[in-house]
């Protein structure tokens, strides 16, 4: 049993108050997955920069941000508890492989738009951590886990993201993520975990590859990854929630003319403004939702 909550937010002048929203779905999805938490925020991209999502580890803040500007001459680096946000208008193969050299830094996530972020504990201390409250943006997934596959580790915990401004939260499982992994790896999408999760991304992450939406390569998803889920998984245009054809995992979203919400439960979402007067409704199993381009 896992947490998974998404907001996008129609109207623009919510924007500076995502991450408040966001920090109360997150808080109220933390009895559902008191294992580890995290959470990705897009905001209008940078077309030239590039943002690189990374967390660090068995050194300081201070010593390993000295260490990458000597690789990135440009970099502009913030930090924020034990994760770097590197932006840089280096080209992304490079900056790559620069981050994969260190051995004291994960990478998170990279894109124009998404900024990741994920810690083992109580999702309401991670919250905290990243002072989510503090993000602006223009929609944002999390996850909240109960760890079923695999270590209680940050690694381990959602979103997982295998492509440039894509990321993925996920509640349920998947059985036939081994035979999907090797296929995906000859398809080259890098797969770094023995989390299903990570599966169901790099199955996204090609299928967009292949010049597919999200919605067409989600609905394709219904045929090809076998198990109980649902999904929420975001591009820096939109999001996009699928259930599996039994849909015994649940999920609720919440529509205003400001905003969309989708959560596993309603109580994510009841400090929502106006969800009073939201449509209410729990989607369809083998139907994708999706909402922005």
């Amino acid at each position: 049993m896992c947490g998974i909550v998404g907001i996008y937010l129609k109207n623009k002048k919510l924007n500076k108050d995502l991450g408040k929203l966001l920090t109360g779905m997150m808080n109220n999805m933390a009895t559902r997955g008191p294992d580890s938490a995290g959470f990705a925020i897009y905001s209008p991209e940078k077309k030239n920069r590039y943002k690189y999502s990374v967390c660090f580890s068995e050194t300081s803040a201070k010593e390993i941000k000295s260490q990458i500007i000597k690789k990135i001459k440009d970099a502009k680096i913030k930090v924020i508890a034990d994760h770097l946000i590197i932006e840089t208008t280096l080209a992304p193969v490079k900056v790559l492989d620069i981050i994969k050299k260190f051995k004291n830094l994960s990478l998170v996530g990279y894109g124009n738009s998404i900024e990741i972020f994920k810690q083992v504990g109580n999702p309401k201390d991670v919250v905290k951590n990243f002072n989510l409250e503090k993000f602006s943006g223009t929609h944002a997934i999390g996850h909240t886990r109960m760890a079923t596959e695999s270590a209680i580790t940050t690694d381990g915990s959602h979103p997982y993201s295998t492509g440039k401004d894509e990321c993925l939260v996920h509640n349920g499982s998947l059985s036939n993520h081994n035979n999907l992994r090797r296929t995906l790896k000859k398809r080259g999408i890098e797969i770094r975990s023995q989390n299903d999760t990570e599966v169901a991304a790099g199955y996204i992450s090609s299928g967009l590859l292949n010049k597919k939406s999200l919605k067409e390569t989600l609905i394709d998803g219904l045929k090809d990854l076998d198990g109980f889920y649902t999904f929420i998984s975001g591009t820096k245009n939109g999001m996009a929630i699928v259930r599996d054809e039994i849909a015994c995992k649940p999920a609720v979203v919440a529509e205003t003319k400001d905003y969309v919400a989708i959560a596993s439960e309603f109580q994510a979402m009841a400090h929502l403004p106006n969800v009073n007067k939201a449509k209410i409704f729990e989607p369809d199993p083998g139907l994708v939702y999706s909402w922005g381009k």
